[in-house]
């Protein structure tokens, strides 16, 4: 019994004009259904490796991955600009325009929103599932190609699920890269996730994950990361960049660190906590905050003005230590007019602390302005006095010399 297939390779019983080149749903399909024919046996089932060669394959017909110990996997992420090509003048003497590498087209005619759905009821879990080295191409976007929208999703997992792997892909001009629900040690390291609506989102809860190593950037309607009801989540060693609506979004999220990030962003919100979140730490990283330079993105944005802070904490006991932030922000594009921009705003919570934070502008900011909701916020090292302003009384403050 082979466990390893290929996708050019296999012959979909009954059907052999339907091929990797027609639709490569339909054949993952196929070829997952034989995978379970092969492996009845409760106590037997090691699973499969689905190879993904370099080339352009269509596809029309939702991939079902219900099956536990499944890679999927190709020879290349094929990772290139879209929005470069669609916004270029000519593009006639280019040496080529699309993605490349194993490079799967999602164009989903079976009216599915997903390429891939991971999802099985009944127990145990879904575990152990690798998605690696290939291309996620939503080909482009509708109404217009800066919309970020085409209804398209690369992978969602919709049920519980443990270890799973994303590793060495690339996502391109999809509305949702990756969507993930109730993960348990969740990796998803190393890939291009990029001139997506949404990136990677984990939603309803999760524990003990990592985003980390990945290169990303989301449009003006999503995240870049996102995650809900998550404890014990690692954000860590990314390159985030324009223009996510926020970088990095925790919602009602547990003892989970952002450090050694690269955060660069054209919008207020960079980090942008909501709900309430407990013993967060965001550390070591690098903010810059800038406004958008590229004249037809220039009509979109977050809807947040630059009072609500580049990183905009709700919760308790969380710590904001040792990060830089640059404000890079030219006065006429500051909103309101002629307000005094906010870096790291508290706007609600308890025993929260910042330290040893620095910062540069080109304007004057308020480094950290607290919400008269707060309380026992201790700021030590992280605003001088003239760049401290407090709506309560019940805070701590060491000016920065």
């Amino acid at each position: 019994m082979s466990t390893v297939y290929d996708v050019t390779t296999w012959s979909v019983p009954g059907n052999p004009a339907l091929t990797c080149y027609t639709d490569i749903g339909a054949v993952i399909n196929s070829i997952i259904a034989d995978i379970k024919a092969q492996q009845p046996g409760q106590a037997s089932k090691p699973g499969a490796a689905i190879y993904v060669p370099p080339g352009d394959y269509p596809l029309r017909t939702r991939v079902v991955v219900d099956v536990s110990y499944l890679t999927i996997r190709g020879s290349g992420h094929g990772f290139t600009s879209s929005s470069i090509r669609y916004n270029a003048g000519s593009t006639a003497s280019w040496h080529e325009i699309w993605p490349g590498g194993s490079r799967i087209r999602v164009e989903n005619t079976d009216g599915r929103s997903e390429a891939f759905l991971v999802a099985r009821t009944g127990d145990p879990r879904l575990s152990s599932v690798v998605f690696s080295n290939f291309c996620l191409d939503g080909v482009g976007f509708t109404p217009h190609q800066n919309s970020y929208r085409n209804g398209k999703v690369g992978i969602r997992v919709d049920t519980a699920n443990d270890a799973f792997r994303v590793e060495g892909m690339g996502f391109v001009y999809l509305e949702q890269a990756l969507v993930v629900r109730d993960a348990d040690a969740l990796s998803v390291s190393g890939n291009f996730i990029a001139e997506c609506g949404s990136c990677v989102e984990l939603v309803g809860s999760g524990q003990a994950s990592k985003v980390t190593d990945n290169l990303i950037g989301a449009g003006y309607v999503g995240f870049s990361v996102f995650a809900e009801g998550h404890e014990g989540l690692l954000v860590t060693g990314n390159n985030v960049f324009p223009r996510g609506r926020s970088l990095v979004h925790f919602k009602n999220t547990n003892r989970s660190s952002i450090s050694a990030n690269r955060f660069h962003g054209f919008y207020p919100g960079l980090i942008d906590f909501e709900g309430t979140n407990r013993e967060n730490l965001i550390s070591g990283n690098h903010f810059r905050r800038e406004a958008e330079p590229w004249a037809p993105m220039q009509p979109y944005g977050n809807g947040k003005d630059d009072l609500y802070g580049v990183v905009h904490l709700r919760g308790d006991a969380n710590m904001v230590s040792g990060n830089l932030f640059v404000y890079n922000v030219p006065t006429a594009k500051i909103a309101p007019s002629g307000a005094t921009p906010t870096v790291v705003l508290v706007a609600s919570g308890a025993d929260n602390r910042l330290s040893d934070n620095s910062f540069a502008a080109n304007v004057a900011v308020k480094a950290v302005v607290l919400d008269a909701s707060t309380t026992g916020t201790k700021v030590l090292d992280s605003a001088t006095a003239a760049q401290f302003q407090s709506y309560t009384s019940n805070y701590t403050l060491r000016p920065t010399p």
